[in-house]
């Protein structure tokens, strides 16, 4: 929240009830009162060339690894182990957020975001989420727009 504050960014934050049996999008949407489609998960992978990615797809959607390393110009994608989360991003499985990353990195969100008014993405601890316009979030991140969901 500190780095949009900075950037001058319009968020608002949305905070739910943390459930340690429930971390998926599915609830977090249902927690917040919003639509499912809006809430986008950040998934954290490797390239064969061990390049750290992002991606952020509709908390009800299943994220394409072939389609994700065509759209990155790799040969594949892998998703990171969940063991190395934290030292890769400086965040927990539940609470990842494509904003504030330890180090900056190419990540891609998935095309249905730029048709929607507004997002949610996760503010970096379980229990708080950000909603605000997928162009803000896009430009501000230098956000590559694909097709990689299934």
């Amino acid at each position: 929240m500190r780095e949009l504050d900075v950037a001058k960014i319009p968020y608002e934050v949305l905070t739910y009830q943390v459930d340690e049996q429930n971390l998926g999008a599915e609830y977090v949407a249902q927690k917040i009162n919003r639509d499912i489609a809006m809430v986008f998960k950040t998934l954290a992978l490797l390239s064969d060339k061990k390049e750290f990615i992002m991606a952020c797809i509709p908390g009800n959607q299943e994220l394409d690894l072939k389609k994700l390393a065509k759209a990155a110009g790799c040969k594949n994608v892998e998703m990171l182990e969940l063991k190395l989360l934290l030292s890769y991003t400086g965040y927990i499985r539940g609470g990842c957020s494509p904003i504030g990353i330890k180090k900056r990195h190419r990540i891609f969100i998935h095309q249905s975001a730029m048709d929607l008014p507004q997002i949610v993405v996760s503010a970096g601890q379980r229990g708080l989420q950000l909603e605000l316009t997928p162009q803000a979030l896009r430009d501000y991140l230098h956000m590559s727009v694909a097709d990689i969901v299934f």
